[in-house]
């Protein structure tokens, strides 16, 4: 483990306006930049090194293969006023972005959709798209792209094209605008739990600990899990090594890594869950 100092179908955000101008362009699959097999990994949000780029800023988080997965590819991109992401692309993995703060357009199969902070924005494969800042402000987001062996048989056709039943399709999710269920620490939210064209099951959840509250002790799943760090200070203790976060900090849970998170700030602590299941994940342990 490493110590460094996430609609059925859900209705996409209303409204939908400017067709795309440019033809999208086909991104081709690259093998993860680091070879060695991802462990649970805990990455501190101060100890990201900040580059710049043409279009604002990034911060690189992993690009390794897991225990299951091909590759698994994370990094926070930071969009000055008025800046695109990239012209409209499209690829066979599915990607999915937590918007962090700013207010964005996400384009997706020509049209527009807006989001803001706390939305999470899922494209199918081969579904084209891309982002705009459309805020006077910085925006900032996470960039997740979990790689299954499905990414090099997933016919190259739009999912929207395609319209296979019971898959989860591109949308845009305002997770702070669904229902919070209390629970005996604080509440929990549902976000996501489906099928999709590359993935066995898609999953995300929110958590909230109120103050001094703690989740189960030695908490397993097989999934491969990341989790975002939305507000508050939590003590994440994972295989028996702790580490404590502030907001915008993130991990990633190896499958059955065993975990135990408490609030150990001064208010409420949220996090949010994306899971993945593929061909590959192990039997619960």
């Amino acid at each position: 483990m490493k110590l460094l100092v996430p609609i059925l179908p859900f209705a996409l955000v209303l409204s939908c306006a400017t067709a795309m101008t440019a033809q999208p362009v086909s991104v081709t699959y690259q093998p993860p930049s680091q070879s060695t097999t991802l462990g649970t990994t805990f990455v501190d949000w101060d100890s990201l090194v900040v580059r710049p780029t043409p279009v604002g800023l990034i911060r690189t988080v992993f690009d390794n293969p897991t225990p299951t997965l091909e590759k698994f590819e994370v990094h926070v991109t930071t969009l000055r006023p008025g800046m695109a992401s990239h012209s409209p692309h499209h690829h066979p993995w599915e990607e999915m972005l937590v918007i962090k703060e700013g207010d964005v357009v996400a384009s997706i199969n020509g049209h527009d959709y807006p989001a803001g902070p706390g939305c999470l924005i899922f494209f199918a494969s081969h579904d084209p798209h891309n982002l705009r800042n459309v805020g006077d402000q910085p925006a900032t987001y996470y960039v997740i792209n979990f790689c299954t062996d499905r990414v090099h048989t997933v016919p190259d056709k739009p999912a929207s094209e395609r319209a296979v039943p019971g898959m989860l399709p591109s949308s845009v999710i305002d997770c702070d605008k669904l229902p919070a269920v209390p629970t005996k620490s604080g509440t929990h939210v549902d976000v996501i739990d489906s099928p999709t064209l590359t993935f066995v099951r898609l999953g995300s959840h929110i958590t909230t600990l109120n103050v001094g509250q703690m989740t189960r002790p030695d908490i397993a799943d097989p999934g491969d899990e990341l989790f975002i760090l939305k507000s508050g200070v939590i003590e994440a203790r994972v295989d028996g090594v702790s580490c404590r976060l502030r907001e915008g900090s993130l991990f990633y849970c190896a499958p059955n890594s065993r975990r135990t998170f408490r609030n150990i700030g001064t208010t409420a602590a949220s996090y949010q869950v994306i899971k993945v299941v593929s061909d590959k994940t192990p039997k619960q342990a």
